[in-house]
Formats: structure tokens, sequence, C-alpha cells
């Protein structure tokens, strides 16, 4: 490429690439990712206020917002707040969730076992296969932490 078409290209590239604000884009995930997080400290508390004790009303507001993201992937409001949210949406539970229904809903068109089965985790597998590798080693090094009397 002569110096010409370099400039060109770098105009063309310069033209078509999107720009983003770091601040707008922080200040949106923090929005999102707040009203998440809002909404699972108020699903605590009215669980709380039902009767149960903390570790049940954890485990009920754990379970709903994991439905509640499910339900909104499958009806493609997750997606759309992903895009607006960014990684607002990625880091509660919820976001976890959706890594887990995208695939199974975008590949059910394949059949249980070659679509859903086999896709269903493709986001999210090395998230668990490197927190149960990594529990493994913690598990390990305190196992000889024990046997070898350093804790």
């Amino acid at each position: 490429m002569d110096k010409i078409q370099q400039k060109e290209y770098e105009t063309y590239v310069k033209s078509v690439t999107p720009v983003h604000s770091l601040p707008k884009n922080m200040a949106k995930a923090f929005l999102v990712g707040g009203l998440i997080c809002v909404l699972g400290q108020f699903i605590l508390n009215v669980a709380k206020n039902a009767g149960l004790n903390e570790t049940d009303a954890a485990s009920w507001c754990s379970m709903i917002l994991v439905l509640l993201s499910v339900l909104f992937t499958g009806w493609n409001i997750y997606p759309r707040l992903a895009k607006f949210g960014g990684a607002g949406t990625l880091v509660p539970i919820t976001g976890f969730a959706n890594s887990v229904a995208a695939p199974a809903i975008e590949f059910q068109k394949e059949g249980q076992v070659f679509g859903i089965g086999c896709k269903i985790f493709t986001i999210c597998g090395p998230v668990i296969l490197y927190g149960i590798f990594s529990s493994w080693v913690l598990g390990l090094i305190y196992w000889a932490g024990k046997l070898f009397g350093w804790f």
C-alpha cells in the first residue's frame, strides 16, 4: 500500500469505528447494576419481613433474580438491557443466568441433545470449570496445610 491508500484506509476506519464515552458507559453500568442490586435488596427485605430467616431469604432472593433474568432473556429484554448497561448486567447473578439461558434459547432448534445440551454452557462453562478447579486447588492446599500443621 502506498501512503495515499494508507491515509484513505485510516480515514475510513476512523469513520466506521464507533466512538464510546468511557464515563458515560461507566455511569450506565453503575445505574443498571445498581438497579439490579436494589431489586435484589427489595426482594431480600420482603422475604425477611415475610418471616424467613437470613439464609432462606437470601436463597429466595437468588432464585427470583435468576428466574427474572431467564424470563427477561427469553422475552429479549435482558439483551437490550445489557446493550444499554454493559458490564452492569454481567456482574450480578442475573448475568450468569443470562449466560446460561441465552445459548439454550438460541440453539433449541438443533434439538435437546445437540442444541441445548451441547451449547448451554458455552459461555459460562469456563467460569464453572475454573471455579471448580480453583476450589479443588485451594482445598488441596488447605489439606496439605492441615497435614503439615501450617493451619
